[in-house]
């Protein structure tokens, strides 16, 4: 069961580690934190899209972020929830309600314990640890967004998930008005999902608490082939820490993943699409749309996806073969030049043209293999 604490004398850290200073037990407003009205949201996200909000709140401690919450639960009015806008399609009506832009510090070590507040940036978070020596999360050097976010999506790259080291996640429960501790397990992890995504409107987290490992410098066992490769080393062994780091980097870069306000390949939400799991069945099916589109010596991506023989395969690699390759479109959304999965503003895009276009690919990935692809980013106000 969940850990429960009063929410207005916070949670408690763990093993006694003072992470953060104690909440504030007194009462308090909204008065001290920043309030703006009409306010724009697209500077917010990473693909620079979406129309304003009726309000925007920023809250920098976890009272702030509780108080905004409550507030807006108690009046019935939206709540859209923003961290670092890396994972988010907003319309360009914008949203009608209140947008609280979780912006939170803290940073603690505690042995190989972690602790971050959920407004943390995580790629600087994960440089930290690796500046520490400790490894768990090197591979998932980055990714754009905030920690509050990745255990929402189950975050993961290069052979790594958040939930192979995340221990804790502190969240508000809007349904019981309390603050509570979720186990790993309680999390409810799975490819690209959680509790947190199944209940989208019931969680805030607050903070998020990892088990990392000591290895003398040494990253994890490595766990992807491609990382493996650009290492020059053997799937399963490890290397030094900040080498690791770095390669991931130069790979991410290489294909747009890395944030860079002068270049359009990074105006997007980093992959668009998630990789389809297929039934057995399914993927019987899939294989022949493919060997009767492409030639019966074709044979596409395939990875064991858990039990009764259900395969995951690569959304990057139907979208290149059903037509939709790097730079594809001539509008102001387009995909990435540099990876097919990736769709992008290339500057004066509408959310409305980049729905478009992930449209035209889920239509053309489907009439071609028969496999539907759904999107990764969350939807506010539109849907593909």
């Amino acid at each position: 069961m969940a850990k429960r604490y009063s929410a207005a004398h916070g949670p408690a850290p763990p093993g006694g580690a003072v992470a953060f200073p104690p909440a504030e037990t007194t009462a308090r407003t909204l008065e001290p934190v920043q309030q703006i009205a009409d306010a724009p949201l697209a500077p917010l996200t990473t693909f620079r899209l979406g129309g304003p909000a009726t309000r925007l709140v920023t809250a920098t401690t976890d009272d702030e972020v509780i108080a905004a919450v409550r507030e807006a639960d108690a009046a019935g009015t939206p709540l859209l929830i923003i961290g670092g806008g890396s994972n988010l399609v907003i319309g360009d009506k914008g949203f009608d309600g209140t947008a609280l832009r979780i912006a939170t510090t803290g940073f603690h070590l505690d042995g190989t314990r972690l602790e971050l507040a959920a407004g943390e940036v995580w790629t600087d978070a994960v440089a930290r640890t690796v500046g520490a020596g400790l490894a768990g999360i090197e591979c998932l050097a980055g990714i754009p967004g905030s920690a509050g976010a990745t255990p929402i999506q189950n975050v993961g790259a290069y052979g790594q998930d958040v939930s192979a080291t995340l221990t804790e996640v502190v969240a508000y429960d809007r349904r019981a008005e309390e603050t509570v501790t979720l186990t790993n397990a309680e999390c409810a992890f799975s490819y690209r999902h959680s509790l947190f995504k199944d209940q989208p409107d019931r969680y805030v987290v607050l903070r998020v608490r990892f088990e990392l490992e000591d290895a003398d410098g040494m990253s994890a066992p490595l766990a992807y082939e491609q990382t493996a490769r650009a290492l020059g080393v053997a799937m399963g062994e490890r290397v030094e820490l900040a080498h690791a780091r770095e390669t991931v980097l130069e790979l991410r870069a290489s294909k747009g993943m890395v944030l860079d306000p002068a270049d359009h390949d990074t105006w997007s939400a980093g992959s668009f699409f998630t990789n389809p799991i297929l039934t057995a069945g399914e993927h019987e099916t899939f294989l022949a749309r493919v060997a009767e589109r492409l030639g019966p010596d074709v044979t596409p991506p395939a990875f064991p996806a858990g039990e009764d023989g259900a395969v995951k395969t690569s959304a990057a690699w139907l979208i290149d073969k059903a037509g939709f390759t790097k730079g594809y479109g001539s509008g102001p959304a387009r995909i990435s030049t540099k990876h097919t999965l990736a769709l992008t503003n290339r500057g004066e895009a509408t959310t409305e043209d980049l729905l478009a276009l992930a449209r035209e690919v889920v239509a053309g990935v489907r009439d071609a293999f028969g496999v539907t692809l759904v999107n990764e980013p969350v939807t506010v106000g539109v849907s593909i």
